[in-house]
């Protein structure tokens, strides 16, 4: 297809398509009705546990506040699974919308924004953090709608729409900074291929000084606390470093469906050549600056999904009217529903492979079995040393589960070392007894007079998930008092 073909140039300048918008809701309130049904089921993940525990703040170590914000906000309304996870569902429905208004913006037609819509919609990692609510949920809004409005920059040759970018970007920097990896991406790209004029006008560095204004108050957080993020960063790096590396490459072609991978691989090919619109090349050559950021940072293989999901959007442009592809977007529609809601019964999950394939649905499974397995250890101490007693849990999931549904058990007050949590507070002095969840023993030994496990964390399914098997033991005195101990037991990642 031809520029003109595409989106037809009117008096000098590219006339954009009208919004399908009939066309477009339906995919969108499928989508939203799909994850209602069944934002019930399986139970918190383990991220939103932690974000309910976490006091109002500018920031915490690591991360910014607005996701943490929202899951508190939430709690705070209804505590319940269904709840948390209504956000989720309508940032996913306002991203649905954003792709096919970006579909759009690229000069597709009725037919390319309702494929874009439906693809997107259906397609894997979409769908899969969608379910929950994650910093990497907001992210499936904030970094298209960048992108979005950078394209209206220059296909409308509208040079205002450079600002409200920068006003977006400001404002995602509140729910991760890794939006700095897509700023530079695109700017790599633009100096790469090109247009360079892009980068002599001041209608972008005018964008990125919103930007700073924006996030100022991230900004100062970091200097204040140490740059806590880079401390973060480090910590993801030397646990993830290797895995990421090795599983970056070969999950873009999973993220969004294998099916997908011909539309998204037109999308990026047309974008290359300029035949979308030449002035758009650099949104081609962005994608593979964004990759070899995430190899390099080392920290999650997932952070590339935002230009994917552009390059996705390019290729429902291109591949629109071809017979092939809506049988594509239905085959892999199926497999994505199967694999990323929980439409399979928690009692026969085990017999499947979909937790292998499905890190967010194992992260939501068997916090009440895990804390009921707690609080029987903590009732079995004699009542001298119970009366004494701590709960201090190794990771923020444990912990968050612990906060949500310990209280059902007697179990008010809960410890972490991890990430945020440390900063809340160490236990007690008088604290001589701990019930501590998660910890490898060799490590405790380090830490106490005396540490024994007496049980193991079952979720009762037989699903291997990170809790599985871990062991609780309980510990007696900590060597030097609980002021000694706890600066030892602090962790990240």
């Amino acid at each position: 297809m031809t520029t003109t073909e595409l989106g037809r140039d009117v008096g000098g300048r590219r006339e954009v398509r009208p919004v399908a918008w009939r066309s477009i809701l339906l995919p969108t309130v499928v989508v939203a009705l799909a994850l209602t049904l069944s934002s019930g089921a399986y139970g918190y993940h383990r991220d939103e546990l932690y974000f309910r525990m976490l006091p109002a703040r500018w920031g915490y170590v690591d991360q910014p506040p607005l996701t943490p914000f929202i899951a508190r906000t939430m709690a705070g309304l209804v505590d319940q699974v269904w709840a948390m996870h209504l956000p989720a569902t309508l940032l996913m429905a306002g991203s649905v919308v954003v792709m096919a208004l970006l579909a759009r913006e690229l000069g597709g037609d009725r037919s390319a924004q309702t494929l874009c819509a439906w693809a997107y919609g259906t397609a894997l990692l979409p769908l899969e953090f969608s379910r929950v609510l994650l910093t990497a949920t907001v992210d499936l809004v904030l970094w298209p709608l960048i992108v979005l409005l950078v394209v209206r920059a220059v296909v409308r040759e509208e040079p205002r729409w450079w600002l409200l970018a920068g006003l977006v970007v400001g404002l995602s920097t509140y729910n991760k900074l890794l939006v700095a990896v897509l700023v530079v991406g695109v700017v790599a790209g633009i100096a790469l291929v090109g247009p360079r004029r892009l980068l002599r006008s001041p209608w972008p560095w005018g964008a990125g000084l919103v930007a700073l204004v924006v996030g100022a108050p991230n900004l100062v957080y970091q200097a204040t606390h140490d740059w806590p993020q880079l401390t973060m960063g480090q910590a993801l790096a030397d646990a993830n470093g290797t895995e990421v590396r090795l599983v970056t490459l070969p999950l873009l072609l999973v993220m969004l469906g294998l099916p997908l991978v011909p539309v998204w691989g037109a999308g990026l090919v047309a974008l290359w050549r300029g035949s979308i619109h030449p002035e758009l090349r650099f949104l081609a050559a962005a994608l593979p600056v964004v990759v070899a950021l995430t190899l390099l940072g080392g920290s999650q293989p997932y952070y590339p999904l935002g230009l994917l999901s552009v390059v996705l959007a390019a290729g429902c442009v291109v591949v629109a009217r071809q017979r092939w592809v809506v049988p594509a977007v239905v085959a892999n529609a199926t497999v994505s529903v199967l694999v990323a809601l929980p439409v399979v019964p928690l009692a026969w999950l085990s017999a499947t492979p979909i937790t292998t394939f499905n890190q967010v649905g194992q992260d939501q499974i068997g916090w009440p079995a895990h804390v009921a397995r707690v609080a029987e250890v903590r009732d079995a101490l004699p009542p001298a040393q119970r009366r004494r007693s701590v709960v201090v849990a190794d990771n923020y999931g444990e912990a968050g589960a612990l906060a949500r549904y310990g209280p059902d058990h007697g179990i008010t007050q809960v410890y972490s070392a991890h990430n945020e949590l440390y900063y809340l507070g160490r236990p007690p002095e008088s604290a001589t007894v701990a019930v501590v969840v998660g910890t490898s023993p060799s490590r405790l030994r380090g830490w106490f007079a005396s540490c024994r496990i007496v049980a193991q964390l079952d979720n009762g399914l037989g699903i291997g998930n990170q809790e599985q098997d871990q062991p609780i033991t309980v510990c007696r005195n900590p060597l030097g008092g609980w002021a000694t101990v706890w600066p030892q037991m602090q962790h990240h990642a």
